[in-house]
């Protein structure tokens, strides 16, 4: 897990950005209800935690550089024996200092009237402008009231700025503890994927293969899927992110899982396709080795000093060679790519950035230049060709096949590591473990 000495680090990396004489906050997310007086299960703001390790709701962070009491101050609700009877205990205002490193804590509800002490005198304020409208109140309600005072010789902070760039180009650089937070989570998304795979069979509905995931992910640990699983069988498998799971799968179909547990906060994200059946049909066999040759290559490709974009340039590249040489698309190569021809069976890029969140934060260009991978980022590789049932662009053998393919990449020093090795994904490999059923 990650220590709390890593979360000092991270604050100390934060404040250092901000300069001298400037003021952050960083609200905590809000408790959602589902429905009536029932709560979602409740997941940290992930800036938050990221700065804090800190997992429960109504609290805010606040890091003041060079402030001789102490550069970080948690508001957090105090201790209250009735209410953790009913919900369970509280970190408290002790705990906020001794178990998570704060120089300072006070209670949530003495926000409102300690905000003007710690604006007073500051030359810039950081928050995450504009993401949570009741907070962006509060804080112009507390500088406001400084600004009332500006007479008696009150200075209020006249420069505000945006602190989520500040923490997110440190979030894209994942520590040796996260990798092995991530690479866990990895691990227990592996196990469900081949849960799934093992027990499905003609004449189940997709949402039994949803539940192998969720039981492979609770039995480990993982008291949440990172997103939404997607299990879509037949021409579901050609909606990008089909959630209702809830069609019964047939013989002869494919059926695309894309789901990944989520482990102490950081996300794992695959997807395979594989037949229903156990065996791949020849139509389905030719599409699913397009989208697998691409994939690796993209994989392979990976290395410090490769480009975001040179990795979908690859993908493009073999999958349109592939689609021509099956008859999906009649052209040379390079100019259909320029033409984008292939946008009736693949609309969108392939991967995104993982860690805290499933499409984690990061920016793919700087100065208008596609980023370079470095060691330390972790992302996805996740080509697909989909062909719907009504999609008058391909001939008839190929509609209704939906195929997507993704892995975990690690970017290392001297090139990659596959965190999601373990699953199956040739062709051979995929039939013969569901032969051995």
């Amino acid at each position: 897990m990650v220590p709390m000495s890593e979360y000092q680090q991270r604050r100390q990396q934060v404040m250092t950005q901000m300069g001298p004489n400037s003021v952050a906050f960083l609200p905590a997310a809000p408790e959602l209800i589902r429905n009536g007086d029932g709560h979602h299960l409740y997941r940290q703001n992930s800036n938050f935690v990221y700065l804090s390790g800190f997992e429960e709701p109504e609290a805010v962070v606040c890091l003041i550089p060079g402030r001789p009491e102490g550069e970080f101050i948690l508001f957090c609700r105090p201790r209250n024996p009735d209410s953790e009877a009913w919900d369970g205990p509280r970190a408290g205002l002790e705990g906020a200092c001794q178990t998570y490193g704060a120089d300072e804590a006070f209670a949530s509800e003495d926000f409102v009237d300690v905000l003007p002490q710690l604006l007073q005198g500051r030359d810039k304020v950081y928050y995450p402008v504009g993401q949570d409208s009741f907070f962006d109140d509060l804080l112009m309600d507390g500088i406001n009231e400084l600004r009332a005072k500006v007479r008696a010789g009150v200075a209020a902070p006249e420069e505000f700025a945006n602190i989520e760039p500040l923490i997110h180009e440190l979030r894209l650089f994942k520590s040796d503890n996260e990798i092995r937070v991530l690479s866990t989570a990895a691990e227990i998304s592996v196990e469900a994927h081949l849960a799934a795979i093992k027990a499905c069979k003609p004449g189940m509905n997709e949402y039994e293969l949803e539940a192998e995931l969720m039981r492979e992910f609770y039995r480990h640990g993982s008291r949440s899927p990172a997103y939404t699983s997607i299990v879509g069988s037949g021409n579901n498998a050609c909606v990008l992110h089909y959630i209702a799971n809830n069609r019964q799968m047939q013989d002869g179909d494919l059926v695309l899982i894309d789901a990944g547990a989520e482990f102490h906060n950081y996300a794992s994200d695959i997807t395979r396709t594989f037949p229903v059946n156990g065996k791949f049909s020849d139509a389905q066999r030719a599409i699913y080795q397009i989208v697998l040759d691409a994939q690796m290559a993209a994989v392979e490709s990976v290395k410090p000093g490769v480009s975001w974009h040179a990795i979908q340039e690859v993908i493009l590249q073999v999958m349109v060679k592939g689609m021509v040489d099956i008859g999906l698309l009649a052209g040379e190569v390079d100019s259909l790519i320029a033409e984008q021809a292939y946008m009736p069976f693949y609309w969108h890029r392939s991967g995104h950035w993982l860690g805290l969140d499933t499409h984690d934060v990061g920016n793919y260009k700087v100065d208008g230049e596609w980023r370079t991978l470095e060691p330390g980022m972790v992302f996805t590789i996740e080509p697909g060709i989909y062909i719907a049932e009504d999609n008058q662009a391909a001939d008839g053998k190929w509609r209704g096949i939906g195929v997507r393919i993704e892995d975990d990449i690690l970017v290392t020093d001297k090139g990659h590591e596959v965190l999601t090795v373990g699953l199956p994904k040739r062709i051979d490999d995929i039939e013969a473990l569901m032969a051995s059923l």
